[in-house]
Protein backbone atom coordinates (compact mmCIF):
# COMPACT_ATOMS: atom_id res chain seq x y z
CA UNK A 1 0.00 0.00 0.00
CA UNK A 2 2.71 2.53 1.33
CA UNK A 3 5.91 2.34 -1.30
CA UNK A 4 7.69 4.07 0.75
CA UNK A 5 8.29 5.73 4.43
CA UNK A 6 7.15 9.48 2.69
CA UNK A 7 3.30 7.92 1.11
CA UNK A 8 2.63 6.84 4.49
CA UNK A 9 3.73 10.53 6.08
CA UNK A 10 1.75 11.91 4.05
CA UNK A 11 -1.28 9.95 4.30
CA UNK A 12 -1.01 10.54 8.72
CA UNK A 13 -0.71 13.78 7.48
CA UNK A 14 -4.04 13.64 5.16
CA UNK A 15 -5.63 12.18 8.20
CA UNK A 16 -4.42 14.42 10.78
CA UNK A 17 -6.03 17.19 8.18
CA UNK A 18 -9.27 15.40 7.85
CA UNK A 19 -9.95 14.79 11.78
CA UNK A 20 -9.04 18.52 12.27
CA UNK A 21 -11.26 19.71 9.54
CA UNK A 22 -14.03 17.49 10.91
CA UNK A 23 -13.69 18.98 14.17
CA UNK A 24 -13.92 22.70 13.01
CA UNK A 25 -17.11 21.65 11.69
CA UNK A 26 -18.54 20.58 14.66
CA UNK A 27 -17.43 23.86 16.54
CA UNK A 28 -18.97 25.47 13.82
CA UNK A 29 -22.02 23.57 13.56
CA UNK A 30 -22.50 23.54 17.39
CA UNK A 31 -22.06 27.81 17.31
CA UNK A 32 -24.23 27.61 14.51
CA UNK A 33 -26.92 26.04 16.24
CA UNK A 34 -26.26 27.65 19.64
CA UNK A 35 -26.76 31.44 18.56
CA UNK A 36 -29.99 32.87 19.82
CA UNK A 37 -29.95 36.21 17.60
CA UNK A 38 -29.28 34.36 14.50
CA UNK A 39 -32.59 33.65 12.60
CA UNK A 40 -33.55 30.39 11.44
CA UNK A 41 -33.35 31.17 7.81
CA UNK A 42 -29.76 32.94 8.35
CA UNK A 43 -29.44 29.11 9.73
CA UNK A 44 -30.48 27.41 6.81
CA UNK A 45 -28.45 29.46 4.84
CA UNK A 46 -25.22 28.86 6.23
CA UNK A 47 -25.63 25.42 6.90
CA UNK A 48 -26.33 25.06 3.06
CA UNK A 49 -23.37 27.16 2.47
CA UNK A 50 -21.31 25.10 4.90
CA UNK A 51 -22.45 21.54 3.08
CA UNK A 52 -22.28 22.83 -0.28
CA UNK A 53 -18.65 24.74 -0.20
CA UNK A 54 -17.29 23.28 3.01
CA UNK A 55 -13.43 24.48 3.08
CA UNK A 56 -14.82 27.75 2.20
CA UNK A 57 -17.97 28.18 3.95
CA UNK A 58 -16.02 26.99 7.15
CA UNK A 59 -13.33 30.09 6.23
CA UNK A 60 -15.73 32.48 5.79
CA UNK A 61 -18.15 31.62 8.66
CA UNK A 62 -14.80 31.73 10.80
CA UNK A 63 -13.76 35.08 9.48
CA UNK A 64 -16.99 36.60 9.67
CA UNK A 65 -18.61 35.27 13.14
CA UNK A 66 -15.52 33.59 14.95
CA UNK A 67 -15.24 36.45 16.91
CA UNK A 68 -18.03 35.51 18.88
CA UNK A 69 -17.64 31.87 18.90
CA UNK A 70 -16.17 32.09 22.41
CA UNK A 71 -18.39 34.53 23.66
CA UNK A 72 -21.04 32.20 22.73
CA UNK A 73 -19.39 29.38 24.28
CA UNK A 74 -18.70 30.38 27.66
CA UNK A 75 -22.03 31.61 27.56
CA UNK A 76 -23.63 28.31 27.03
CA UNK A 77 -21.26 27.16 29.45
CA UNK A 78 -21.93 29.61 32.13
CA UNK A 79 -25.98 28.25 31.77
CA UNK A 80 -25.14 25.01 32.23
CA UNK A 81 -23.24 25.40 35.37
CA UNK A 82 -26.37 27.38 36.58
CA UNK A 83 -28.56 25.08 35.82
CA UNK A 84 -26.51 21.89 37.02
CA UNK A 85 -26.09 24.14 40.76
CA UNK A 86 -29.52 24.98 40.66
CA UNK A 87 -30.57 21.26 40.79
CA UNK A 88 -27.78 20.51 43.07
CA UNK A 89 -28.90 23.05 45.79
CA UNK A 90 -32.58 21.44 44.89
CA UNK A 91 -31.68 17.74 45.34
CA UNK A 92 -29.43 17.93 48.17
CA UNK A 93 -31.29 21.32 50.24
CA UNK A 94 -33.52 19.57 53.33
CA UNK A 95 -36.93 19.70 52.76
CA UNK A 96 -38.42 22.25 54.88
CA UNK A 97 -40.08 19.98 57.70
CA UNK A 98 -43.34 21.35 60.06
CA UNK A 99 -43.14 20.44 63.57
CA UNK A 100 -46.16 18.29 62.75
CA UNK A 101 -44.21 16.37 60.53
CA UNK A 102 -41.22 15.89 62.51
CA UNK A 103 -43.59 14.66 65.42
CA UNK A 104 -45.62 12.05 63.22
CA UNK A 105 -41.91 11.09 61.76
CA UNK A 106 -40.92 10.51 65.60
CA UNK A 107 -44.30 8.46 66.50
CA UNK A 108 -43.12 6.38 63.36
CA UNK A 109 -40.08 5.82 64.75
CA UNK A 110 -41.26 5.09 68.62
CA UNK A 111 -43.95 2.45 67.00
CA UNK A 112 -41.17 0.74 65.19
CA UNK A 113 -39.53 0.73 68.52
CA UNK A 114 -36.25 2.56 67.16
CA UNK A 115 -36.68 4.93 69.54
CA UNK A 116 -37.90 4.91 73.23
CA UNK A 117 -40.50 7.22 74.76
CA UNK A 118 -38.09 9.32 76.09
CA UNK A 119 -36.45 9.83 73.31
CA UNK A 120 -40.05 10.39 71.63
CA UNK A 121 -40.71 12.77 74.41
CA UNK A 122 -37.46 15.03 73.66
CA UNK A 123 -38.00 14.99 69.60
CA UNK A 124 -41.49 15.91 70.11
CA UNK A 125 -40.12 19.18 72.77
CA UNK A 126 -37.69 19.89 70.12
CA UNK A 127 -40.62 20.26 67.47
CA UNK A 128 -42.94 22.48 69.58
CA UNK A 129 -39.74 24.56 70.42
CA UNK A 130 -39.11 25.49 67.19
CA UNK A 131 -43.01 26.14 66.63
CA UNK A 132 -42.71 28.42 69.40
CA UNK A 133 -39.36 29.91 68.59
CA UNK A 134 -41.02 30.61 64.94
CA UNK A 135 -43.82 32.33 66.24
CA UNK A 136 -42.10 34.53 67.85
CA UNK A 137 -40.54 35.78 65.60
Amino acid sequence: MFDDNGSFLLAMFEFFIFVAWFMCLFWVFGDLFRDKDLSGVAKTLWTLFLVFLPILGMLVYLIARGGGMTERALAAQAEAVKRQNAYIREVAAPAATTPTDEIASAKNLLDAGAISAAEFEQLKASALAKTTAAAAA
